[in-house]
């Protein structure tokens, strides 16, 4: 599970943002998470839960903002939603196909004090 990896460096950022600002506990979490980046949020939510003990996030939430894979046909300039990777155009069957949001992965927020 490379979730426990992903969240261990994303506590590790959060962590660290907070202390450069002088903050001695997290609240909220925050993360975008694109539908074709290849993390499960569900096993991130997990992996936060079992890391978080002991870090400034011991007591935070965290907040997961679901991104969908949405790509743009150069061909028939139609922007469409993607249910997976392989992304022919839906309208003209084309394969100029360029993707353009789902493989999104950040750490987009936190709430500290």
């Amino acid at each position: 599970m490379h979730e426990a990896s992903i969240m261990q460096e994303a506590l590790a950022q959060a962590e660290a943002q907070a202390r450069q600002h002088g903050c001695g506990a997290i609240h909220v979490v925050r993360l975008r998470v694109g539908a074709l980046s290849g993390v499960v949020p569900e096993a991130l939510e997990f992996a936060f839960e079992a890391l978080k003990a002991g870090t400034l996030a011991a007591g935070a939430k965290l907040e997961i903002e679901r991104v969908e894979a949405r790509a743009y046909c150069a061909h028939c300039r139609r922007e469409f939603t993607l249910e997976d990777a392989v992304f022919p155009c839906p309208d003209c069957g084309g394969w100029e196909s360029e993707l353009r949001q789902g493989r999104e992965l950040d750490l987009v927020r936190l709430e500290a004090s």
